[in-house]
């Protein structure tokens, strides 16, 4: 529990010096956000989530 507490944390940090780092660019991906198709998106998450799985599976073992 405490690495799911550690793995979030890390997680608001990197998305919360994005915005702090790059505001503009970021207000702009999220307006291109709405072009990409709901499949488009749903396959993104996938793969990236099963790339984070994958390496908390290899990191783990």
């Amino acid at each position: 529990m405490r690495e799911l507490i550690i793995a979030f944390g890390l997680f608001l940090f990197i998305e919360g010096i994005l915005y702090a780092i790059f505001p503009s660019k970021m207000k702009n991906m999220l307006k291109r956000l709405n072009e990409v198709s709901d499949g488009q998106l749903r396959s993104g998450g996938l793969i990236f989530a099963i790339i984070g799985f994958l390496i908390i599976w290899y990191l783990k073992k």
